[in-house]
């Protein structure tokens, strides 16, 4: 139930952002809202994350297809012995499918975050990928961690 709960909450904050951004920018345009800090830069990637891959719009819908069957078929059983994975697995299939949708609609991704500390524009899907990755590495890296500790 976590995992649906927050992939949802993503993928609707995902897809209202974006649907702001289409629908009140132009391609290319930059709204300023922390001078040389954050921006709001309209692009739209037709490759994976950074820009790799451009035009494979095929291979992307594969990858992300076994990635969200490989969530939801062994997600909840992992997420019951250890709870943050819920999470993890949440955040990383409400970013899958965001950018499922985008991919699908327009063969592309709307990106829109300009962290100008940073070289690439990204969306809310693309964050929720990362953290949900991050938090998946944490629990795994820290599970073998609590299990060694208890055997003697």
């Amino acid at each position: 139930m976590r995992i649906a709960v927050v992939a949802a909450l993503v993928f609707v904050l995902d897809f209202l952002t974006k649907h702001w951004v289409a629908t009140h920018m132009v391609p290319g345009e930059s709204i300023r809202i922390v001078p040389r800090l954050l921006d709001l830069t309209y692009i739209r990637n037709a490759g994976a994350a950074f820009g790799l891959l451009q035009g494979q719009t095929l291979l992307f819908l594969v990858i992300t297809a076994v990635v969200i069957a490989l969530i939801v078929t062994y997600g909840r059983r992992a997420a019951r012995t250890a709870p943050l994975l819920g999470y993890a697995f949440g955040l990383q299939l409400g970013g899958a499918l965001g950018n499922l949708l985008d991919r699908v609609l327009y063969a592309q991704v709307i990106d829109f975050i300009d962290v100008r500390l940073w070289p690439f524009v990204f969306n809310v899907a693309d964050m929720a990928i990362v953290i949900g990755g991050a938090l998946f590495a944490l629990v795994v890296l820290r599970e073998p961690e609590a299990q060694g500790s208890g055997r003697g």
